[in-house]
């Protein structure tokens, strides 16, 4: 079967999963196969759960009209969505970085929505299933679509270019990130650039922030560049205020002059004045654009501030990396309290720069004036440093329990595997 007759099934059974928990009555299943599951396994299972078509690439046993069997699952999934994504002449935002990426797209998508029917990626579904998924679930009355795309090795973003054809880009930045997969950080560099590289081939516009040179460089002979920026930009703004919540003081291109957000961490700021930029650049009204950002609370353990008695914490535990932990640590030096405590997780995907990484960062700590510092798993444990040290997220929570904290901050992060949200039993009521 072709993409255009799949796509006329699609039409009336506009719903796809890849997974039989969550299947509904009329979805289309895609049996995708991985290292350690075979969709084509549970394709009768699906049907007889309801749904309209199972789409395989493996004979499954049984006849049944309602099977579509194709040469690979995985690739058929994106081409239906790259056939649907042809189907629109509206605008769409391909946001990709090495950090904030996925909370600029929140932010964004808060801003849009106030004024168009905007769709956009869930969560962060932004792989290689999560975005052809994201594409076939904007339906016909969209106006605008946001897609995120995340990577860890070169020519990953390109393809993602090639389904969603995105006619705007933002990368929110570039940092050391995935250096196991992108061999290093000029490999980061041009994996996040080939967003720009199709922007650039298709005449497509770029948000960009001026205050990171390097965006300048990778953005060369692009026709149009929206910048925004602490200095210069369509919109500016600056730092005002950061304890708790970042407050940001706006100097040019809005109608007002500051937005007091929901998000904790100077690093945020470029992710707010992105949004606000998008905003302006599509004509949302400057009233919805301020009300939007400041009413958006993070979630995902994701820059959120969350208090238990006289104890606030800190939880930025989705994700970590170098650039993106040494942010958040000097963030929380400039905090003022004299009983801060540091939690830090091991940092995943650096490859043969994970041991060093953890050195320098062990290093920065070791300056800072912390009242405690508590490491956990990862390369952590080959650092020579006389902090205290746990394998898992969960012997540092127990440990955390017994020291009965009064007045103290915390800051929460790690890498995602290290799942140092599990410190946070050691503070539950």
């Amino acid at each position: 079967m072709n993409i255009a007759d799949l796509y006329k099934i699609y039409l009336q059974f506009p719903s796809v999963q890849t997974d039989t928990r969550k299947l509904k009555q009329g979805d289309i299943f895609f049996a995708l196969k991985g290292g350690n599951f075979n969709g084509n396994q549970f394709a009768m299972q699906a049907l007889e759960m309801g749904a309209a078509y199972a789409v395989i690439d493996e004979a499954v046993g049984a006849r049944d009209k309602r099977l579509i069997q194709v040469d690979n699952v995985l690739d058929t999934l994106q081409q239906l969505a790259r056939y649907h994504r042809e189907q629109f002449n509206i605008p769409f935002i391909a946001i990709t970085g090495s950090n904030g990426k996925t909370t600029t797209k929140e932010l964004i998508h808060a801003v849009l929505v106030s004024q168009f029917i905007t769709y956009t990626t869930e969560g962060n579904l932004n792989n290689h299933i999560g975005v052809p998924l994201t594409i076939l679930k904007i339906k016909n009355d969209a106006e605008i679509a946001v897609i995120e795309m995340g990577a860890n090795h070169q020519k990953e973003i390109e393809g993602y270019c090639k389904i969603a054809q995105p006619t705007f880009g933002i990368i929110s930045n570039v940092g050391k990130a995935h250096l196991e997969g992108f061999g290093g950080i000029e490999g980061v560099k041009k994996g996040k650039g080939e967003l720009y590289d199709f922007i650039r081939a298709h005449d497509g516009v770029v948000f960009a922030f001026d205050d990171y040179d390097y965006l300048h460089e990778m953005g060369r002979d692009i026709k149009k560049i929206v910048w925004y920026g602490t200095k210069n930009g369509f919109v500016t703004g600056n730092i005002k205020s950061s304890e708790p919540y970042l407050e940001v003081g706006f100097t040019g291109g809005t109608s007002f002059t500051n937005i007091l957000t929901h998000l904790v961490g100077d690093y945020n700021l470029p992710n707010i004045l992105c949004a606000a930029t998008v905003g302006k650049y599509f004509s949302v009204p400057d009233e919805k654009i301020k009300s939007s950002i400041e009413n958006y609370i993070p979630s995902n353990s994701r820059s959120q501030l969350i208090e238990s008695g006289s104890i606030k914490i800190i939880l930025d535990a989705y994700n970590a990396n170098p650039t993106s932990m040494k942010a958040a640590i000097e963030n929380f030096e400039h905090i003022h309290s004299n009983n801060k405590i540091l939690v830090l997780g091991g940092m995943m995907e650096l490859g043969e720069e994970s041991v060093d990484e953890h050195a320098k960062l062990v290093e920065l700590i070791s300056r800072k004036n912390f009242q405690q510092v508590i490491l956990v798993g990862g390369n952590f444990k080959t650092t020579h440093q006389s902090f205290t040290f746990f394998d898992t997220a969960e012997e540092a929570g127990s440990y955390l329990q017994q020291q009965n904290f009064q007045d103290a901050y915390l800051l929460i992060k790690g890498s995602r595997s290290m799942q140092m949200e599990k410190v946070l039993t050691a503070f539950s009521k």
